[in-house]
């Protein structure tokens, strides 16, 4: 696809990503449900193609944590969190998105790993769980077009499921990761040929008036608690 560059898709440039990651690492402190850049930008991505648009003040308590002392902080981090936000639609219609992952250290050096990632995914669609399970557990097209998402986090230990996964390999892990633009494009194009019936509408709209808590760390097979 040719694209001219005024209208390639206003991403956060590398500079941006650093700030922004510098300040949730900080704020994340040891406490391990807190999710770093990669867990934000899995979150988003599962709000960004789900059933239903999610307003910021249903996400950010996800992201932020603590109460901020500085306007100017405030301002800047919000405008990080927006852009990101943003960028995420517009770099899928131009088939530009790539999931944003996490490093962990190995005896080899450092290795991608998706499990920050598909933590935040799965936190995204635990935002809106009452429509996805109902519609996951009655129709099998979706589970199957989250099959590699559900494969990396199962290989991670995000995902708990009572079925029997073999480890991938480093190939199928990799090709896994490659899918990920074409899942969300299809989870996308899902949502808006099959919308949320009246009756998955009204189940997500008692759920949320009682406060659900934390998410929990682990997850069944269906991605329900």
């Amino acid at each position: 696809m040719s694209t001219s560059s005024d209208q390639w898709p206003s991403s956060l440039d590398d500079v941006e990503l650093d700030e922004l990651d510098r300040y949730l690492r900080l704020h994340a402190g040891e406490d391990e449900d807190r999710l770093l850049l990669d867990g934000v930008h899995g979150l988003l991505s599962a709000l960004a193609v789900g059933p239903l648009p999610v307003a910021p003040e249903v996400w950010l308590p996800q992201v932020l944590h603590d109460a901020f002392t500085d306007e100017a902080e405030a301002n800047r981090v919000l405008a990080l969190l927006a852009k990101l936000n943003d960028s995420i639609l517009a770099e899928l219609d131009m088939d530009a998105y790539e999931p944003i992952l996490g490093e962990v250290e190995t005896e080899q050096g450092p290795l991608v790993t998706a499990a920050g990632w598909c933590e935040g995914f799965s936190r995204g669609i635990d935002l809106y769980a009452p429509v996805w399970e109902k519609r996951l557990a009655e129709d099998a097209q979706l589970m199957e077009l989250l099959g590699p998402v559900m494969a990396l986090a199962v290989d991670e230990g995000v995902l708990s499921t009572e079925a029997e996964f073999e480890q991938l390999t480093d190939e199928e892990y990799d090709e896994c990761l490659t899918e990920l633009p074409l899942v969300l494009e299809a989870v996308r194009r899902y949502w808006q040929e099959h919308p949320p019936t009246a009756a998955e509408r009204a189940a997500l709209t008692q759920a949320t008036q009682v406060d659900p808590g934390p998410p929990p760390r682990q997850r069944s097979g269906h991605w329900v608690h």
